[in-house]
């Protein structure tokens, strides 16, 4: 439900951009040299391959980059100081005992269904990655390699926090035993992105168009202008689908060229994007109590906002942002029932995805690591 898509460009050196021992300097924000060849970075547990990473963030001239990505960091900050004071004020009169209450009061059996819809909505996010890998014509890499990267790139990174850094990595981390460099890494990282940004509008506007005042306590805009804005995400989505049928599209550099999918592949993407944040909003929907009487178009427009105001402002899983957004959007006069349901779908979505995706990217790497030491000669 994380998307790589951002401002901040991660390179990575691979063997195909790098001569011997030689290191390349790029001209994108973030550059990582890697010094050993291919053959010695396979054969190198993570601690010794890390440190030969050296990592160092080039500052480019002042310019409208530079004041963009200062007007983001501002954005963020301010999401985060609104999102900490709605969460304070929205936590004010809460009954914690009655918060832990409903949560041992929660059928088993809604939580089992929540889990299985969690891992439908982590199943689809895999899906993302194998289209980029085909988009970009890497199709003799296995769909399990591509589920793997998924699998364990999107839960750490939405964990820790920095997205569009620590995908990439983890990622890069996985895809380069298979033969893939940096620019097949970024563009992976970008179509991933994208799959989500057209899954995400495409169904935040058709929740708004069924109920349109669902988000209108987190953007205060009347219901009329959130079905106008629903209009106009719908039409910029089908007029990016009408751009990329009517022929092949390129965007980027000589030096980072990037090849869009073709129009039928946009379908799919936007069809998994819809199953992705329509499984996760749907786990978030069967924990509410029914006695809340809350409509699933307008939980999952109020799930689709409150996941993009938690992606921009950079926080760990969205932490605060994500839950104040929830709470000003399905809360009411008792909020302890809603509360207890996000405690649950946070624990099933954020935390044990994360603790799950560390555990196997630990296992990945060991088994790596014992390799390598079983295939370097003893001096």
């Amino acid at each position: 439900m994380s998307p790589d898509l951002d401002r901040t460009s991660v390179l990575l050196e691979s063997p195909r951009e790098i001569a011997g021992n030689a290191a390349v300097t790029s001209t994108c924000q973030w550059t990582v040299s890697i010094i050993p060849n291919q053959a010695a970075r396979r054969l190198m547990p993570l601690p010794e391959w890390t440190r030969s990473l050296k990592v160092a963030a080039l500052q480019k001239p002042p310019g409208s980059g530079a004041r963009l990505r200062g007007l983001g960091v501002v954005v963020s900050i301010a999401i985060a100081a609104a999102a900490i004071y709605a969460l304070t004020h929205a936590l004010e009169d809460v009954d914690y005992a009655l918060v832990f209450a409903a949560v041992r009061s929660t059928s088993p059996g809604y939580i089992a269904l929540a889990l299985v819809l969690v891992a439908a909505s982590y199943l689809s996010l895999t899906l993302y990655d194998l289209l980029a890998l085909r988009t970009i014509g890497r199709r003799d890499v296995p769909y399990r390699i591509a589920a793997l990267a998924s699998f364990i790139s999107y839960p750490i990174a939405h964990g820790v926090g920095a997205v569009a850094l620590i995908a990439p990595v983890v990622r890069y981390r996985i895809y380069a035993h298979h033969g893939l460099g940096v620019f097949d890494v970024a563009n992976i990282s970008f179509l991933t992105g994208l799959t989500f940004w057209l899954g995400n509008l495409t169904a935040l506007a058709l929740s708004l168009l069924g109920e349109p005042a669902a988000i209108s306590q987190i953007n205060y805009l009347p219901p009329a202008l959130n079905r106008l804005l629903a209009a106009a995400l719908l039409l910029a989505v089908l007029a990016f689908l009408i751009w990329t049928w009517r022929s092949p599209r390129r965007l980027g550099t000589i030096r980072w060229p990037v090849r869009l999918p073709s129009g039928p592949v946009v379908l799919l993407q936007i069809a998994i994007g819809i199953v992705d944040l329509g499984a996760a909003a749907l786990a978030m929907y069967v924990l509410i109590p029914a006695g809340l009487e809350i409509g699933i178009f307008r939980v999952i427009a109020v799930f689709i906002a409150a996941t993009l105001l938690g992606f921009a402002s950079h926080t760990p899983a969205g932490l605060g942002v994500f839950d104040a957004a929830i709470l000003l959007g399905l809360g009411g006069e008792h909020r302890e029932p809603l509360i207890a349901a996000l405690l649950i779908f946070r624990v099933l979505y954020h935390l044990l995805l994360f603790v799950l995706a560390l555990m196997v990217f630990g296992a990945v790497e060991a088994w790596r690591g014992f390799r390598a030491r079983r295939l370097t000669p003893a001096n």
